[in-house]
């Protein structure tokens, strides 16, 4: 039986009301990451994650 990881929620807002945001969200942020123009940000993204970690080494 899997756990559920326990939601950390530091502010006033009721968590119902952010889960109820996020699943309004979703749909779009998980279509702009499967489009063209998603793509290239997200490699542009992790390529300067990769140069950063190269310059903090």
């Amino acid at each position: 039986m899997s756990r559920r990881k326990k939601l950390v929620n530091n502010t006033a807002i009721p968590q119902h009301k952010i889960e109820a945001i996020a699943r309004c969200l979703l749909p779009d942020i998980i279509a702009f990451y499967e489009s063209e123009e998603g793509q290239r940000e997200f490699a542009e993204w992790k390529r300067q994650q990769e140069e950063n970690k190269m310059q903090k080494n």
